[in-house]
């Protein structure tokens, strides 16, 4: 505008005068020469887009007010394996690979011409003429016109594909096991989590299943084969459940996966299920030359989507699961309220047992046995536990002891239990000389395997000023056929040299066997279970026969015979006339105080 009004100026104030052509054309050349100077920036603008716009590695197409591409750079074409002139004429929605991707490219043209708004970056796809589909960071934008007020759409494509790719391997890595390829926990919690998040009437069901012995195949065979073996697991559920009520498997962890359905079904096709995943397991998975067969425990829990919560079936799932693994393995189990409210006392009772302990609410209980060629005459006390529970009242061991064992208050118990006898059987040789009887305590499994068991017992000896024969230590099958037999013999072998008696639990032949077997330093083995109970009431032959033979070989081993267990008198004079020495049990009685003890041994001695 300065430029025209300059010149406009210049051309008026002629004072009437014409001027000659040659003269007006100098002023005119003087006009352009003008505004050509008084245009640099734009000049150089335009030179510096034409480069950036032909060499830019960013594909750009430019079209015209009704998103028709007009020019399209070399970098587009290459991106969309095509010539850049063939894009001309196209429209830019018809870039999209499908239906969705042609939308948002309209929609964003539509955005940009009726509000002005630039689309921030999106990654969608668009069509390639050979590779077919390819995944691009896209971004539209204007280009002001030639005319004010005009604007014209401009695309611009960034290659995203191996990103994409990249992104999208990583983020299933991040929601999938990468043995077996299956969900993994962080991806099943957040199925379960939709599942429940739904409404209606529909069922959801979880199960939880195990593998039964997988570190055998893995430390047998190694973990290659125990991998593959997991795989095998794993397709062979799939195979079951994928596909069925929505049905879809996880893996929770090395041997653990988990089953999630939802829809219209029945606990009893649920279990269905579930068998039939179990047979397909036990059907052997060959790997390397070897047919190995699998088998497994379930957990099941069916309830109403609109009645469950996440937390309760997880719960509910796993609990199942370790009551389906107690009661033998191989099997399914489903989840029960009411044995789930009976299991919720018992555990909180084993939560309590170390503060307990702390606060003295454990007392001694003791069994008398008695020579059965003299009942009147003390041959030892069996020394057990009661728990003085504030509120359940007088507990027995067999009520508390299984679960000392899940909560790993097994050993501070035998360790109180050791120290309290001991005590105990000080105080009765103090005060009854050579009429005290020996204490017997019996060791709980997980005492028995202790390494420091002999230092434990010695401590305890010392401290009392026992002589090590005043201990009896009583142990069963179990604690000698222990995967960690060796330390428990090596402590019996030990203790049997400081002089303790050693004492062995057996129900018949092949428990006596183990004496010679793993050369036990035993000196008493006490008949116990289904021997004892089958001469309660009668003779049998065959039972008779057992007996004899029981004690016959005892002899043989030089060993010493007494029972537990025994009801009546009578039982116990048909345990005498066989050969049995001693016994404990109702007969004399169920259970005796410390002070009951003492009056027992009085009224003995004398």
């Amino acid at each position: 505008m300065d430029v025209a009004r300059r010149w406009a100026a210049t051309l008026a104030d002629t004072k009437g005068v014409s001027l000659p052509q040659e003269q007006l054309e100098q002023l005119l050349l003087g006009v352009a020469q003008d505004a050509v100077r008084s245009e640099p920036d734009h000049q150089a603008a335009v030179l510096r887009f034409t480069k950036l716009y032909s060499a830019s590695p960013v594909g750009i197409a430019l079209a015209d007010a009704d998103g028709e591409i007009v020019e399209a750079n070399e970098a587009l074409g290459k991106l969309l394996g095509c010539s850049p002139t063939s894009l001309r004429g196209r429209a830019i929605p018809d870039l999209g690979s499908a239906d969705h991707d042609v939308a948002r490219l309209r929609n964003g043209l539509s955005q940009l011409r009726e509000l002005g708004r630039q689309t921030q970056q999106e990654r969608l796809l668009l069509k390639h003429s050979e590779e077919g589909t390819l995944w691009v960071d896209v971004t539209l934008t204007d280009l002001p016109g030639d005319r004010p007020g005009s604007s014209y759409p401009v695309l611009m494509v960034a290659d995203a594909n191996e990103i994409h790719l990249l992104q999208e391997r990583l983020r299933h890595q991040n929601v999938h096991d990468p043995l077996t390829g299956l969900p993994n926990a962080t991806a099943f919690g957040n199925a379960l989590e939709t599942a429940l998040a739904g409404s209606g009437g529909d069922q959801v069901a979880l199960v939880y299943l195990d593998v039964d012995g997988f570190k055998v195949i893995n430390d047998g065979l190694g973990a290659g084969v125990g991998d593959q073996v997991l795989r095998g697991v794993a397709n062979k559920l799939k195979s079951v459940f994928t596909g069925r009520h929505g049905g879809s498997v996880a893996r929770l962890s090395g041997d653990g996966f988990a089953i999630l359905l939802r829809g219209e079904f029945s606990p009893t096709q649920v279990i269905g299920l579930v068998e039939q995943a179990l047979e397909e397991l036990a059907e052997p998975i060959y790997v390397g030359g070897h047919g190995i067969g699998v088998s497994a425990s379930a957990g099941i829990v069916v309830r109403p989507v609109a009645e469950s919560r996440q937390e309760d079936l997880l719960r509910a799932a796993e609990i199942a699961l370790h009551r389906a693994k107690e009661a033998g393995k191989a099997q399914w189990m489903l989840f029960d309220p009411e044995l789930d409210a009976r299991d919720r006392g018992r555990y909180q009772l084993g939560a309590v047992i170390a503060g307990a302990l702390e606060n003295g609410e454990f007392s001694l209980i003791y069994q008398p046995t008695v020579k059965l060629a003299n009942p009147d005459q003390l041959a030892a006390v069996n020394a057990g536990l009661r728990w003085n529970h504030p509120e359940k009242g007088e507990l027995d061991s067999d009520e508390f002891y299984p679960l000392a064992q899940i909560t790993g208050m097994t050993i501070p118990l035998g360790r109180w239990l050791l120290a309290e006898s001991l005590a105990a059987t000080a105080r009765w040789r103090n005060r009854f000389g050579d009429a005290a009887p020996d204490v017997c305590v019996r060791l709980p499994n997980r005492l028995a395997i202790d390494p420091d068991l002999v230092l434990l017992v010695k401590e305890q000896l010392d401290r009392h000023n026992l002589p090590a024969q005043a201990l009896r230590l009583c142990t069963d099958r179990e604690s000698v056929l222990d995967p960690r037999c060796g330390e428990v013999l090596d402590s019996f072998a030990v203790l049997a040299d400081l002089g303790a008696q050693l004492v062995l639990t057996i129900s018949g032949s092949a428990d006596l066997e183990l004496i010679p077997q793993h050369r036990l330093p035993v000196r008493h083995v006490i008949l116990s279970g289904a021997v004892v109970d089958a001469l309660a009431d009668r003779e049998d032959e065959a039972d008779v026969r057992h007996l004899c033979q029981l004690v016959a070989r005892a002899k043989e081993l030089k060993l010493r015979i007494g029972a537990e267990g025994v009801r009546s008198h009578e039982q116990a004079e048909r345990l005498r006339r066989y050969g049995v020495l001693a016994a404990r049990g109702p007969f004399v009685a169920d259970s005796a105080t410390g002070d009951e003890v003492d009056e027992l041994i009085e009224r003995h001695a004398h």
